[in-house]
């Protein structure tokens, strides 16, 4: 007998990913060989190798989790839907499989697949070769130019849709949605990291990771790190270097506020969002000299997109904390009015290609098309809206899930 193990509902190997909430798949007998009743029990279990990571399951989206999970299939070949929940990060694609086992005679194994529970994880706990898939990922992304449009989506034109509203955790939650699922075409495993800035960086801040500040303030790289040949604008190289005084391996941001401090901001959206803005993000952007410390220049330092998945992080780790998931609730988000974009039903540019041409408050382009997709979950669609990005981890609604999660979150 053999089974079809689809996860996320999908036969693509590039669908086989798990996060910490519920991903919906199937099973179906495909050869009833030995089978001697209409139905056959199977027994699914996750095989983990030892640094690997683990899965538990569920029958429905909302039920308990467990080791091992029974399923009774029918030998006509219908599919049964069961649940996946990441239950410890993997470190490498393939290092945890699902197993499924006939419950007859010796309990044969008649179905395997391997598979990852990909999150997001602090910079400075990758292991040496998760570092270095990112950058090889990353820096081809740049090196085809395909990079070039993320680059242009963050400039001074674009500051309104992006900053200093309240659509700014929104836009730059899909912005890094958007980029992610860009350097995954590229290598399935690989998922942003992120700089906690209030804390030191000794592994991020070398050589062979974001780079080290050189005599003039040029980022210099290792002979062997892809991100040497960095190039933006037209032009190679990254300027990057910390104000007077401050060391980023051994000493945290000077005046970003602890994460605890954070948090502590406010528990609504209107009370959280602005002074975050301010600090820890401006904050963990202008101890800086050099690209990413203003608008106009910061998307052409790589390191900006680890800021922000931190930014991210503290938002997604502030909903956990006080339950602002759900946007229909007046304390998830700010429902004053404001520019288009930025209140909850919008669309966000560029996504939705909306340019000056008719609409005087949107930029004059809108760089990289529609919101790339992901064989995991087909939220948020191509034109993501600003109340997609509340729910994306599918707690109020499973379709809304956006198939990305944080190491802590």
């Amino acid at each position: 007998m053999k089974v079809e193990l689809q996860i996320n509902n999908s036969t693509n190997a590039n669908a086989r990913f798990f996060g910490w909430s519920p991903s919906p798949c199937r099973i179906r007998i495909t050869d009833p060989t030995g089978a001697t009743t209409q139905t056959v029990v199977v027994q699914l279990s996750g095989v983990s190798t030892a640094t690997g990571g683990a899965v538990v399951f569920r029958k429905t989206a909302a039920g308990a989790n467990a080791t091992t999970l029974d399923l009774s299939l029918p030998i006509n070949g219908a599919s049964v839907p069961f649940f996946v929940v990441g239950r410890k990060a993997s470190i490498s694609n393939g290092d945890v499989s699902i197993q499924a086992r006939a419950k007859i005679f010796n309990s044969p194994i008649v179905g395997t697949i391997r598979c990852m529970v990909r999150i997001r994880k602090n910079a400075e706990s990758l292991t040496t070769a998760e570092r270095d898939r990112f950058l090889r990922a990353f820096a081809s992304l740049n090196t085809t130019g395909r990079f070039q449009d993320f680059r242009d989506m963050h400039t001074l034109l674009s500051q309104p849709q992006a900053h200093g509203a309240k659509g700014f955790l929104p836009w730059h939650r899909s912005y890094l949605l958007d980029l992610e699922r860009e350097i995954q075409t590229i290598d399935p495993s690989v998922a942003l990291p992120y700089w906690r800035f209030d804390q030191p960086g000794p592994k991020l801040f070398t050589l062979d990771f974001m780079g080290v500040a050189g005599p003039t303030g040029t980022v210099q790289w290792s002979a062997t790190n892809p991100m040497q040949f960095w190039a933006t604008d037209g032009a190679l190289g990254v300027t990057r270097s910390p104000m007077a005084g401050w060391t980023p391996t051994t000493q945290p941001g000077p005046g970003v506020i602890t994460e605890a401090a954070t948090f502590a901001l406010g528990t609504t959206y209107v009370a959280f969002r602005s002074p975050m803005e301010l600090n820890p993000h401006g904050q963990a952007h202008t101890r800086w000299i050099g690209f990413i410390r203003s608008v106009p220049t910061a998307a052409k330092d790589p390191l900006f997109f680890l800021l922000h998945c931190n930014v991210d992080r503290l938002w997604a780790k502030w909903q956990r904390i006080n339950g602002r998931f759900d946007p229909t609730v007046a304390a998830s988000y700010d429902s004053g009015p404001a520019n288009p974009g930025h209140n909850l039903p919008d669309t966000m540019w560029p996504w939705n290609g909306i340019t000056s041409a008719t609409d005087p408050t949107r930029p004059p382009t809108a760089p990289g098309g529609g919101m790339a997709p992901s064989p995991c979950t087909t939220a948020p669609g191509t034109q993501p809206r600003v109340q997609q990005t509340l729910d994306y981890r599918g707690t109020i609604n499973a379709a809304s899930r956006l198939a990305f999660d944080y190491d802590d979150a």
